[in-house]
């Protein structure tokens, strides 16, 4: 029944039953596609990866007090640093990163508590965080054209088949992105999965045998420390992880305004961006508790709030309990491991393009004038040493692409002056003249 404002169910009220499990699914479906991709792109369990996400959720939904129905999953900020820190000193090496980039969300978390949030909002304009986005989706474009055009490892051929099945993939994703309406247009990504899976079935590259051995529940492959390794702390996986918190923590707080604006609350100042902030790092710490990729805040779920105007946390919860219990269920992750590379190449031509465009449109948004010297040097730097993959190698440490343009950006911001000088200004117009 709609309440005055159009409200379905408000943050905290409570749905009968039927409504309860239903409307939890339904967030559940909305981030199952694009937090699957994240584990499956850096080979992790996609059961953890679930299991992750759900845990953090309900961790958020506590530490925020109930207050703010957000559903937290696998971060796609975090693809590159995983698989560079994952080559550098194996899966152990991106826990202690994910549990470090954590670490630094919390310590934000208490200054802002402190302090108040504008600092950060200064530390982190729209001129810097515009391009480092754009340069995390350009930076990915190979693995997902990799991806749509090769055979697996160690052979690497081009297919023509696996092409075709990241073509129909995508344009699946395209049309259920564009031209449907309501909760299914908040799904392409996992509308793009299901058809591409099914052409890839009807081109006969898709091997059922592990679907078929595997148990219904079984335990996933977590990757616990000290069990599975000893957490070393080294100064190469600081400067390759901790960096894109940058990145992740102005994304948070862009979704939290957005959230606050959709169910009518100010969620910066009540329960405050610092409680936001810490239930979002302390998501990521579980997830490298256990071997999952980290957390972040999903647009896909904010969006499922928009249209229904089901506000209610306990749905979200809800979606969080689901996707836990999902982990352990042994066919579904076998079935995750059985989609061929091309369909997720597919997908993923378009949402790393996505993430790229996204970055542009914080550019627009925010009336980025790149006319301003100051502001095209910014842009521009970032964006060359960040697609352009420029490492700083010093001493046994180094300093890659993403994560160095994030720092320079930062500095960049910082050093150079805003104001222009309009003697200098006056004595070009006098030269134009």
């Amino acid at each position: 029944m709609l309440k005055k404002d159009g409200i379905v169910l408000d943050v905290h009220e409570k749905p009968n039953i039927i409504t309860w499990l239903t409307l939890s699914f339904q967030h559940l479906f909305a981030m199952f596609g694009s937090t699957i991709l994240v584990p499956y792109l850096v080979k992790l369990d996609p059961g953890v990866a679930l299991i992750s996400s759900g845990l953090g959720t309900l961790a958020f939904i506590l530490i925020t007090k109930g207050q703010v129905p957000a559903y937290l999953g696998s971060s796609f900020a975090f693809i590159a640093p995983i698989i560079a820190a994952k080559m550098a000193g194996g899966p152990g090496a991106a826990m202690v990163g994910s549990f470090l980039a954590g670490l630094v969300y919390g310590i934000v978390a208490l200054i802002i508590k402190a302090t108040g949030h504008k600092w950060i909002m200064n530390l982190l304009p729209p001129i810097v965080v515009g391009p480092v986005i754009i340069v995390i989706g350009l930076g990915l474009a190979t693995t997902a054209i990799d991806m749509a055009m090769y055979t697996p490892d160690p052979h690497k051929e081009y297919s023509i088949l696996y092409f075709s099945v990241a073509l129909v993939t995508l344009l699946i994703t395209i049309i259920s992105s564009v031209f449907f309406k309501g909760f299914l247009n908040l799904i392409p990504v996992l509308l793009g999965i299901i058809g591409g899976y099914l052409y890839s079935i009807a081109a006969g590259i898709v091997n059922f045998a592990e679907v078929i051995e595997t148990e219904f529940f079984r335990m996933p492959d977590f990757i616990i420390p000290f069990a599975d390794y000893t957490p070393q702390i080294s100064l190469d996986i600081i400067l390759l992880m901790v960096p894109v918190a940058v990145v992740t923590l102005s994304e948070h707080i862009g979704h939290q305004i957005v959230l606050g604006d959709i169910v009518k609350r100010d969620y910066i100042e009540k329960p405050g961006l610092h409680r936001s902030i810490m239930g979002d790092g302390v998501a990521t710490i579980i997830a490298s508790f256990i071997g999952g990729p980290p957390n972040t805040t999903y647009g896909e779920n904010i969006g499922v709030l928009a249209i229904t105007r089901v506000y209610s946390v306990f749905i979200i919860g809800g979606a969080a309990v689901f996707a836990i219990i999902f982990g352990f269920i042994g066919k579904i992750s076998a079935l995750i491991h059985s989609i061929p590379t091309p369909v997720m190449g597919g997908v993923s031509i378009l949402l790393f393009g996505i993430i790229a465009s996204s970055g542009l449109r914080i550019l627009i948004d925010n009336k980025i004038d790149l006319g301003d010297k100051r502001n095209l040097v910014i842009a521009s730097v970032i964006l060359i040493i960040g697609v352009g993959g420029a490492i700083i190698k010093v001493e046994g440490f180094e300093l890659h692409g993403m994560a160095l343009a994030a720092i320079i950006g930062v500095v960049l911001n910082i050093v150079l002056p805003k104001e222009k000088d309009e003697k200098s200004d006056k004595r070009q117009k006098d030269t134009v003249a």
